[in-house]
């Protein structure tokens, strides 16, 4: 057809229209577009389940990598530079954060996911670093996280207000699967007779997962909350003597931890070593725990079917 003025202005001002119904259309803070990084990966996990389809969500230290000797690159200080919302654990747990920030510099919005959570208190049995000064694994009981969920809602919905219905919406679901998850951990320990139900760990990690499903710490074979100290020989005396007057019956090891001292603890007492625990970190999607719910049933099947 051949165009005339009149046929041009027609498809200008039709042109027009389009273009200003598209950008009516287009939020101001297009989904996907904040930028979110969480320190450990069943964190982003979590962090992933809260914020859905709106944002993705990054991690910061590799899978299989212990957060306790993590060090920040200098890449990965780029990677928190380029943040606009950072998610960490808290309660001192990535002790390198504060310098690492200073040395990121700009600004972000820092989640605490622990904000709000009471350390726990070791019992008198419990042998434990003299510098002990509390435990920042509240992840390893469910019904700790649903505290990360509301948490990590609250800051998602400051940083992007027009994702609040979402965030909102997604925490109330993954909620729901926490307090499955925390019914089913409870009919599984309940096939445990009440005087096995006793732990003994590479270190201090599991006390939060001891005090709700109730099982004892009869002792750890690194008596601190960072997998980096090393007990001394006293330490190791006293946690074979332990061992002994229990009867615990297993030794719980973390995947990727050293298993000598363990060995040796268990070649003393009789216990044995139980190995492929997941607590600091998922596995990629093909592994065992491809995900922070999927880690936690992995480590209760092998709790459960070691103590029995």
């Amino acid at each position: 057809m051949k165009n005339t003025p009149y046929t041009t202005v027609a498809v200008l001002i039709i042109t027009s229209l389009l273009l200003a119904a598209c950008g009516a259309a287009t939020p101001p803070a297009a989904p996907g577009a904040l930028r979110v990084l969480a320190v450990e990966s069943f964190l982003a996990d979590i962090a992933q389940n809260v914020a859905g389809e709106r944002v993705k969500v990054d991690v910061l230290i590799p899978l299989g990598v212990d957060p306790h000797a993590y060090q920040p690159t200098p890449q990965d200080v780029v990677r928190i530079a380029q943040s606009q919302v950072l998610i960490i654990n808290g309660a001192n747990f990535e002790s390198w954060l504060d310098k690492t920030l200073e040395n990121a510099g700009g600004q972000r919005q820092l989640i605490s996911a622990s904000n709000g959570l009471v350390s726990r208190k070791p019992t008198a049995a419990e042998i434990l670093d003299p510098d002990h000064t509390g435990d920042p694994h509240f992840w390893l009981d469910p019904t700790n996280v649903i505290t990360y969920v509301k948490n990590i809602r609250d800051g998602l919905a400051q940083a992007d207000p027009q994702g609040t219905a979402v965030y909102d919406r997604n925490a109330e679901t993954y909620i729901a699967r926490l307090k499955e998850l925390d019914q089913w951990i409870i009919t599984q320990v309940s096939k445990i007779p009440a005087a096995n139900r006793q732990l003994v760990t590479n270190h201090e990690s599991f006390g939060y997962f001891a005090d709700h499903y109730g099982f004892r710490i009869t002792g750890t074979v690194i008596p601190s909350t960072s997998s980096e100290s090393s007990p001394s020989a006293r330490q190791m005396a006293a946690l074979i003597d332990q061992i002994r007057q229990s009867g615990a019956k297993a030794i719980f090891i973390e995947t990727g931890a050293n298993p000598q001292l363990a060995t040796q603890i268990a070649q003393e007492t009789g216990a044995k070593v139980v190995t492929d625990l997941y607590t600091h970190s998922i596995t990629a999607p093909d592994g065992a725990a491809p995900n922070y719910i999927e880690m936690m049933r992995h480590n209760v099947n092998l709790i459960v079917a070691a103590l029995q």
